[in-house]
């Protein structure tokens, strides 16, 4: 089951179980004769409205996201905390003001039963869905394209353990060599049908040409120097990449492993924001490029003007860079530089009192007007207020090569500004540029709503004091 398969089935079920659930309550608070009403409440408003709202909490708990390799259980208990909080919410809001209720214990039981009833129906659901995948999944049907990296022991344990439990989800293609390991002394260039795809340093290629989804990791946690080259490799690629951690790691709690049929996975690199939090990031974005684009409308046909009086050209100016997961984007600005800046030069990054710049160029980049055009970016999903600044695929294939892991960077959506630009300058040589990588890390280890706040606020300060880049 694909995807997206998979969320329209979830998606269905939690629409019919939620609003069975509303039309019991209904019936039995309404319908039953057990309460007085003078005039009957409507049915399909609320019914909608409750279901939206559940919606909402569903997503903000991460019931949207893929569970096809998670623990039932760990499902099941998200379920009772999201219908906990769902059901205290709309006590408050709707049935702590309900008249009909007798008394208070009244109103408290409804509220328990009505939690159970959507709790109950919401969870058999999920488990149809669970038991269908798994039947799917068993036969072949929905499966990860999955690579494994090693040829030792463990790695061909590892292969035993995934072609054992078809049901993990996980397809195994092949074998990528580490080094001169046991597999490659002996020449042996299969295991169990699976063959050995290639070395580490051609898994862009083996991801690319065999369309991987996973990548399982059969080395011990403390080869740190082979992880940090297949981490390299597989940054910037859609990939899941998951180790199996040491007792060590385990014992000592350095390792978070998710479990299933005894299947112990680390997963390397995971995402960091919590479901509600990446909501809460995006709602963000809408609302303040919304805010932005409405506010500064008046001034955009004067800046346009203004440009065109000021040299020959284009208002508007179009740069091919790369977003998450590697997407290439139109982003927008508004031209502060001579049409054709580099066309003898090539692609060049700009300088401290670049003489490309033009006048009207030199006073709207100071003001960071020219990055009002990227809201339209924001707004339709390629960008994000905040996040590492997107950079040119020629840059994007150079940097990579002289800066470990710097493709990691592509595993969150690029921002207008960030924590990079913040604390460091613009970009004027690869020494720039690491130094702001390590800003770049810094903030995608430790992303939050509230590092957003704190990093715009700061953009503000910078922007009403002047000190743009001229």
């Amino acid at each position: 089951m694909s995807k997206r398969a998979e969320l329209a089935l979830v998606f269905t079920l939690d629409f019919i179980t939620l609003n069975g659930a509303f039309a019991a309550y209904f019936w039995f608070r309404i319908r039953s004769g057990l309460f007085n009403f003078a005039i009957e409440p409507e049915f399909l408003l609320p019914m909608f409205a409750i279901y939206v709202f559940w919606l909402a909490v569903f997503g903000l708990f991460g019931l949207y996201r893929s569970w096809y390799a998670q623990s039932r259980l760990d499902e099941m208990f998200t379920l009772v905390r999201a219908t906990l909080v769902g059901a205290l919410i709309l006590f408050f809001l709707i049935f702590i003001d309900d008249e009909s209720a007798s008394s208070e214990a009244s109103a408290r039981w409804l509220i328990v039963g009505y939690w159970f009833l959507v709790f109950a129906l919401v969870t058999s659901g999920r488990m149809v869905v669970r038991f269908l995948q798994k039947h799917l999944l068993e036969s072949g049907i929905g499966q990860r394209n999955t690579i494994i990296v090693g040829f030792t022991k463990k790695a061909r344990d590892l292969a035993d353990m995934v072609l054992t439990y078809p049901a993990l989800g996980y397809h195994p293609k092949g074998f990528v060599v580490v080094h001169e390991e046991e597999g490659a002394k002996t020449k042996e260039t299969e295991y169990r049908g699976l063959p050995a795809l290639g070395r580490v340093r051609q898994l862009p290629t083996i991801i690319r040409d065999h369309g991987i989804q996973e990548v399982l990791i059969g080395l011990d946690s403390t080869e740190h120097d082979e992880l940090l080259e297949i981490i390299k490799y597989c940054n910037g690629y859609d990939v899941g990449m998951k180790i199996i951690p040491d007792l060590y790691d385990i014992v000592s709690g350095q390792a978070r492993v998710s479990s299933i049929y005894g299947f112990p996975l680390m997963e390397v690199m995971p995402e960091l924001m919590k479901p509600w939090e990446s909501a809460m990031k995006r709602l963000i974005d809408i609302m303040v490029a919304l805010l932005i684009l409405a506010a500064v409308s008046p001034l955009w046909l004067l800046v346009a003007l203004a440009i065109r009086l000021d040299s020959r050209g284009p208002v508007f100016y179009r740069q091919e860079r790369v977003g998450k997961n590697g997407a290439i984007f139109n982003m927008l600005k508004f031209r502060s530089m001579v049409a054709d800046a580099e066309k003898k030069s090539g692609p060049v990054w700009a300088e401290k009192n670049d003489p490309r710049v033009t006048r009207i160029g030199n006073i709207i980049r100071r003001i960071h007007l020219d990055e009002v055009p990227q809201f339209i970016n924001v707004l339709v999903g390629d960008m994000s207020l905040v996040g590492p600044r997107p950079e040119r695929p020629h840059f994007v294939e150079k940097l990579s090569k002289q800066i470990p892991l710097y493709r990691r960077r592509l595993r969150v959506r690029p921002g207008i500004t960030g924590w990079a630009q913040v604390k460091h300058k613009y970009d004027q040589s690869v020494e720039d540029v690491k130094t702001k990588v390590k800003y770049d890390f810094f903030y995608i280890e430790n992303m939050s709503w509230r590092m957003d706040m704190k990093i715009l606020f700061n953009t503000l300060y910078v922007m009403l004091r002047g000190k743009g880049h001229a």
